[in-house]
């Protein structure tokens, strides 16, 4: 029987939670069937981040991020829908970055993320359906209409500890962020042993690119 993760397990600093939510497993429920994810990749927001959308103030649109921590925050990026998560702290929060398919030999259901995250030319592959913020989101149909500024739904939309915990994390900058917002800070973490699904692999990049690892007894 699924366990949904508590409130207060997502009270905690922005850092600390984006570690912890690796391993997690989100499931949404699509029609009949419950869609599955495990998180491969996390970044950590805060409010003094010049690159966090709570630093420029806040809005109705932006009031997610300033709710109890818990709180699902949703925005579109480049076209696609993303999903954060709102933790300790007003205006601080933790990006889901990439996942992998849990019970990945689930043909029906990988066939179904598959009809919801298509690729352009051929199909997409089970270690690249949600290879990013919103590959993720479109594989496990999550909408920011329908999940902006909302909690948890245990019937609709959760994430669940299923005991599962990273080896080694990987530590880096986190991605897409403009010169002179804070590009430089260390708050994007990787599951060392799924690094080849994640966004954007840190260890092959040709230009260097600062990462370091942390051992399970770290984290």
């Amino acid at each position: 029987m699924s366990k949904p993760l508590p409130k207060k397990f997502f009270h905690q600093d922005a850092q600390i939670l984006a570690k912890q939510l690796i391993g997690k497993v989100m499931r949404s429920k699509y029609h009949d069937m419950w869609l599955s994810a495990q998180i491969i990749e996390t970044e950590a927001y805060y409010l003094a981040d010049k690159s966090s959308h709570a630093s420029l103030g806040f809005t109705e649109k932006r009031s997610a991020l300033f709710m109890p921590a818990g709180t699902i925050y949703m925005y579109y990026s480049r076209a696609g829908d993303s999903l954060n998560i709102s933790c300790k702290g007003k205006g601080n929060a933790v990006l889901v970055k990439s996942a992998v398919p849990y019970f990945d030999d689930n043909a029906q259901m990988i066939e179904m993320m598959r009809q919801l995250n298509p690729a352009k030319n051929g199909v997409r592959s089970i270690n690249k359906l949600c290879a990013g913020q919103t590959l993720l989101c479109r594989a496990l149909n999550l909408k920011v209409k329908e999940w902006d500024q909302q909690p948890f739904d245990p019937k609709r939309f959760f994430i669940e500890d299923v005991g599962y915990q990273p080896n080694t994390l990987i530590q880096t900058t986190r991605l897409g962020i403009s010169e002179g917002r804070d590009e430089d800070l260390p708050y994007r973490f990787i599951d060392y042993d799924y690094v080849d699904s994640c966004t954007s692999n840190p260890l092959r990049k040709k230009k260097e690119v600062f990462w370091t690892l942390i051992p399970a007894s770290d984290l």
